[in-house]
């Protein structure tokens, strides 16, 4: 009976819940990371041979980041990360289950059952949801992210809090700005919730079936999560390159008072002009950085996930 109530799935809003939780907590750890990345992928934005090299890799941004603007330099932007991670990776790991099981049940099969069709298409749909809520959050994280009063790369946008930047952008703006970009994130989250998920499930359903690892075991969720690491860095690099270069390019100002962005007019036009001008190198520009925070982002919320939510049912079940 304890078996069966643990591995009893959870209803959508318990699975958003520990989601957030989850990835709030992995995002603490990466974010460093991250800004790293961000300010990677602007540098020498669409300039013939790299252009001028502010920061030598991932680790000298780290180190550079450190020296000039301490750990808040090092952790801009988490205010934000924060509400978006909770916003996103609830939304994604709290509505995959559901969905898939949903669309395995459409085709008439068991909900149990991993089938890489659904589970692709629920990955991509629930990542999808969560791109779609968290895009404001993304955009002011990323150019905060982005900005440093040092050694500055790519157009530099100061808000002075999360608050700050929302309003900033919508007296300019209003909803279009606050939108800005969504397309990109919409297709950037997709790609990687694509695998990121099923990947984790597969490679966890191996080692267990295979007599390799238990099932709920510490090993076992690392060694799943840093498989789906891998194959989502794979997958999603070009794409979120592209986000990065949408969110943070400077605008301009028609007659019509709409502000226009002035080097990309969508995210295929901006991969397009960065495979001109800077090569397929320049779709993954900052793909150290990006592993440094997404390797253990991903293992983490993966991990946590797994944790929490086994936590929780033990705790539902009076188990604790």
């Amino acid at each position: 009976m304890a078996s069966s109530s643990k591995n009893q799935p959870l209803s959508t809003a318990e699975g958003f819940i520990c989601g957030g939780l989850a990835a709030s907590i992995a995002v603490t750890v990466s974010n460093p990371a991250e800004v790293a990345k961000t300010r990677m992928q602007l540098q020498g934005e669409l300039a013939k041979g790299g252009g001028q090299k502010v920061y030598k890799n991932a680790l000298d941004v780290l180190a550079k980041t450190w020296r000039n603007e301490g750990i808040r330099g090092l952790q801009r932007g988490l205010g934000p990360a924060y509400m978006y991670q909770i916003l996103m990776n609830g939304s994604r790991l709290g509505f995959y289950e559901p969905l898939r099981r949903t669309l395995n049940r459409f085709i008439g099969i068991s909900p149990t059952d991993q089938l890489p069709l659904t589970s692709l298409a629920a990955g991509a749909a629930s990542g999808a949801v969560g791109a779609s809520i968290g895009n404001p959050l993304f955009l002011i994280k990323a150019r905060m992210q982005a900005y440093s009063p040092a050694l500055p790369v790519g157009t530099q946008h100061y808000y002075k809090s999360s608050f700050h930047a929302l309003s900033t952008i919508w007296r300019a703006e209003k909803f279009r700005g606050i939108i800005r970009g969504m397309d990109t994130a919409i297709l950037r989250t997709a790609m990687g919730s694509s695998v990121q998920l099923p990947t984790y499930n597969w490679t966890k359903n191996q080692l267990v079936t295979n007599g390799l690892l238990p099932a709920n075991n510490i090993w076992t969720y690392l060694a799943s999560s840093s498989v789906s690491g891998i194959c989502v860095l794979i997958v999603m690099q070009p794409a979120d390159t592209t986000l990065t270069r949408m969110y943070n390019q400077p605008t301009t100002r028609l007659s019509n008072g709409r502000l226009l962005g002035t080097l990309y007019k969508n995210p295929i036009d901006c991969l397009w002009k960065t495979l001109k001008a800077e090569g397929v190198l320049g779709w993954y520009k900052g793909s150290t950085a990006h592993f440094l925070r997404i390797a253990p982002h991903t293992i983490i919320t993966l991990t946590m996930n797994d944790i929490i939510q086994n936590l929780y049912k033990d705790f539902k079940n009076n188990r604790l």
